[in-house]
Parts: structure tokens; sequence; C-alpha cells
């Protein structure tokens, strides 16, 4: 998709109409993330792009066909190289559907959406595309005057002035407030409110030394003496493109000791000129030269401003494949951009869609606990969705992360990830299935073996379990969690206090309700056609069946 004929156009994403009506009204128009931004309607058939955004199959076909590539409102330009079917969004978009009593999203007409699609290209290029070879007169006209007043050529203008116009094309950037240090999990995750890093762990402590020659800003005279955000970057962006590998290097090691001390500067570098030289070197074969450029994304995404623009701009699946197949500082940089990535909320599906679940429970048995640390916390984050849920249960998370619990590895934080799946239907049965009762109330027994946060999230993901769950009560029982539950409630911590409270509270309520209903097998028992017994509360009664 490209060539000389290649054109660029900005679409407008879906405006609502009615945003002056009434909020009742608002309630029923479906969420932005639902619409086709190019199309604008409930997406029949929706794709995921790399840079995890989502769009019809059927416009980026018809952009294909057209050679045409939008610029989209937040000033992205998509990359529809690679599609991917988006089954996640597209099954929430039907249970919207049903749950709001509106119709399927029927499947767009080719003719329509290329009507839209040349409605927002500017009057004279739509007027090529339609008429085809055709020259109109004005064109012919314009034509002939060039015949008769042929330019004067300079062929030598073009190498001297054109590489010093292109140097001095700057790219806009955005600003925002910095991230916060901690964060409190939200209504989308009831069961786990607990205050969390939001900085990853590789981030807090200084590279190895086969990663970070040290270089200062008096090394670099020129970035030292320039005030203006845009040279720093411009001369960045020179040696992350040079040639030279140790160019490149001595660029990546800079930008890195910036971007970790000035959060400013994350800012105003998170630009697309920097962000495209910085995606070729995490390819990079030169192990310095990816770890460098990873830990400098990883400065880059701690600004909340910069996140969705790190993970449109396609570096999620690039991060991937360090995750898989890095060295092993490569990989908790990695892990810790993934998580630092994970905390925005519109990121979340996308990493999801883009694959990087596997390899983050994979990770959780790595050997450096930087790795494993930022990947819990990563699997955490993505596991508030429930998109993120269900595609774990699918993985087979529930069994690998409960036999991480039983061993003792990074027990606290997979607790963590094992309280979200809980809250699913879907994780809650395949934690049930899998013994996840027995494990719990176990390691509440060996109290003396584990540390308070692991007994707190031992209680919280007991309590996800018990709601709605009619098998909790019997798997409790056989576990024996009463005793333990009152221990706990005497000498635990105040939160794990309470939700052993709780989850007492709910045993006993259901037990009052077993008492109360009637005992139906007992009145189905041998010889039951003569005589049916059959007993309300505590007190049994007899009838014959000939009173019936």
């Amino acid at each position: 998709m490209g060539g000389n004929g290649k054109h660029r156009w900005i679409f407008s994403f879906y405006q609502r109409s009615n945003s002056s009506s009434s909020p009742k009204q608002s309630k029923n128009l479906p969420p932005h993330e639902f619409l086709c931004p190019i199309s604008g309607s409930l997406m029949f058939d929706p794709v995921v792009i790399p840079s995890g955004q989502s769009f019809d199959r059927i416009s980026i076909q018809v952009c294909r066909d057209l050679g045409f590539t939008p610029t989209l409102q937040d000033g992205s330009t998509p990359d529809f190289s690679t599609i991917i079917p988006n089954l996640a969004i597209k099954t929430t978009i039907l249970a919207w559907c049903r749950d709001h009593h509106a119709q399927d999203p029927a499947p767009p007409d080719y003719s329509s959406v290329e009507k839209i699609v040349l409605s927002k290209i500017p009057e004279q290029t739509s007027s090529r595309l339609t008429s085809g070879p055709d020259i109109r007169v004005s064109e012919r006209e314009l034509l002939k005057a060039v015949a008769e007043n042929p330019p004067v050529l300079f062929s030598h203008a073009v190498t001297e002035i054109g590489p010093s116009v292109n140097s001095r094309l700057l790219c806009s950037t955005s600003t925002s407030s910095s991230s916060d240090e901690s964060v409190i999990v939200t209504a989308s995750s009831p069961y786990t409110p607990l205050p969390l890093s939001t900085r990853p762990a590789c981030f807090s402590a200084s590279g190895s030394s086969s990663s970070s020659t040290e270089i200062t800003l008096s090394e670099t005279p020129n970035l030292k003496s320039q005030s203006s955000s845009s040279l720093e970057e411009q001369e960045l962006v020179l040696k992350l493109k040079s040639s030279d590998i140790f160019e490149q290097e001595t660029g990546l090691v800079l930008l890195r000791k910036i971007t970790r001390t000035k959060e400013e500067a994350r800012i105003s570098l998170c630009s697309t000129r920097l962000l495209s030289a910085l995606r070729s070197l995490i390819t990079s074969r030169y192990s310095v030269v990816q770890t460098n450029a990873i830990a400098s994304l990883v400065n880059l995404s701690l600004e909340k401003s910069n996140k969705v623009v790190i993970v449109r701009s396609g570096f999620v699946p690039l991060l991937i494949d360090a995750l898989k197949a890095g060295s092993s500082e490569a990989q908790e940089h990695a892990a810790g951009a993934l998580f630092s990535l994970a905390l925005e909320d519109d990121n979340k599906m996308a990493i999801g869609v883009l694959g990087a679940l596997q390899p983050l429970l994979h990770a959780l048995r790595s050997e450096s606990e930087r790795t494993q640390h930022d990947s819990a916390l990563a699997l955490y984050h993505l596991s508030l969705i429930q998109s993120n849920r269900v595609k774990l249960v699918k993985l087979g998370a529930v069994l690998t992360l409960l036999s991480m619990v039983k061993s003792g590895d990074s027990a606290s934080r997979v607790l963590l990830v094992l309280c979200n799946l809980a809250a699913c239907p879907e994780g809650k049965s395949a934690m049930l299935d899998a013994n996840a009762v027995a494990i719990l109330v176990g390691m509440l027994r060996e109290s003396e073996l584990v540390c308070k946060a692991t007994r707190e999230n031992c209680v919280a993901a007991l309590f996800a379990l018990s709601h709605g769950s009619m098998r909790f009560k019997g798997l409790a029982k056989e576990a024996r969690a009463v005793e333990v539950l009152r221990e706990v409630e005497e000498r635990g911590s105040e939160r794990a206090k309470d939700k052993a409270k709780r989850i007492l509270q709910i045993m006993k309520d259901r037990k009052e309700d077993e008492d109360d209903e009637i005992d139906w097998e007992a009145a189905l028992e041998s010889g039951g056609l003569s005589r049916t017994r059959y007993r309300v509360g505590k007190d049994d009664f007899a009838a014959n069946s000939s009173d019936f």
C-alpha cells in the first residue's frame, strides 16, 4: 500500500450527534471502541493491526484498494500490512447488542464504505480515482502551459539542500501529567483493592556493565548547550539512525540517561521520528543495542501521555519477541515495558490481542527476580478486563499459577492474578476444578511459613471464589476452611480479617438456605410411590400418596 500515488487524509472519529441528549439516551449509544474509526459504525468483522487498533475488515480492504492510508484523529497512521481477527471485541460487541436489545452489526456493503472513504478524500483526488486516467480540461490547459514554458532545472540543488531540508522536519509531541507512583484497583476488580507500584523493577536500578557505558553530557557539548528540546531530539535521532553501531549505542545510552532523570524530556522526546528510530534498534542483533533501546522505551513509557502512543507505534510485537528470545537483561526490560504499558486501560485489550499473555506467563518462571516481578504485575493489570481473563483461562494459566502458589514461587504476586481470574465465571470454574480451595486453605494453614501479603491474597482469592458458587461451600468444608478462616478472623491483618468474616457469613447464610430446602432425594427414596417423605427445616413429615 503505497507508491507515488499514495495520499494521506484525516478521518474524524465517530461523532455522537446527540451529545446534548439525556443520560438515559446516551447509555444506549455503543461504546467508542466498538466503532470502526473509518466507517463510524459498529464493526461486523473487527481485525486488529500491529499498533493494537481495531478496524472493520472491509474498511481496511477499501483503503488498500484505493491506495490510501488514513491519518486518524489522534495523529497516528495505521499500518494495514498485517491484520489479525479480533474475536474478543467481536464477542463483546455481540454481547452488548444482546444486552441493549440492539440489532447485531450487519455485513457492510463495499460500495457504501467506498463512498464514505471517497467523501473524506479531497474532491480533486477523489475525481481521479472515480474517473480513471481521463484528464480534465483544466489539467490539459495546465499541461499545455507547462509544455510551452518548461521550468528551469537545477539538478545540483537536490543533493545540496535535500538532506538539510529533510533533517529539519520535526514531528509534534503531546504533553500530559506524569504517571502516579501507585494505583488503587478500581471497580473492575472489586476483590483485590491493593495499592501497587507503577514503576517497573528494571527502572529503579542502573543498567549492567554490559549495556550501560557511562556517557555524560560533557562528552556531547552540542546537546548540553542546546536549550531547545527539538534540537536535542534531532541530535539523538541522528545518532540512533547512524549505520555505526558504536554511534547507535552512544545515542541510546544518552537517551536512557536523559529520560531516566528528566520527566519533561520523556514527553518531548516521545516523537514519531524518535520512536521510529528506536523501533528499528529493538530488533538489533547486538545485545547491547537491543537492551539499551528497550530500557529507553521503559523510561519513555513512564509518562501516561506516552503509553497509548507507544503501543500504537507497533512496539508490542517487538517487546514480545525480546521477552521470548532476548538476553536476560533485555527480557527484564521487555517485561518492565509491557507492565508499564499495561497500566493504561486503552492498551489492555490490544496487548492481550497481540499475544503478550503466553510469553508473560512463561516469564513468571524466569531466573531473574525483576522479570518475574514485572511479568506478574503486567498479567495482573491485563487480567483486569474480561477478554484477557478468558484468554488466560484458555491458555491453561490456572494450573500454572496454582502450581507456582504451591511451590512458593512469587506466590504473593501470582495470587493477585488468580484473584482477577476468580472474578469471571470461566476462571472461577477452572480454579474450583483445579482444587484451588484446598491449595489456598493449605497456604493459610501454614501461615508461619508465608508472608503477610501472601496470607492476605489467599483470603482475597477465597473471597472471590465464594461469590456465586454453589460448589464453594462443599469444597471449603472438605478442606476444613472454617477453622482456618476463624483463626484469620482473630489474628489476621485488618484486610484479611474483613474478608475472612465475610466468607464465613456467606457459608453460614448458604447453610441456612439449604436447611430450608425440601430434601427431594429423601422424597424419591426407594418405596416412595406409596409413601413420600420430605423435610422442611428440621421437621420431617410423612404423607400417604393418596392424600395428594
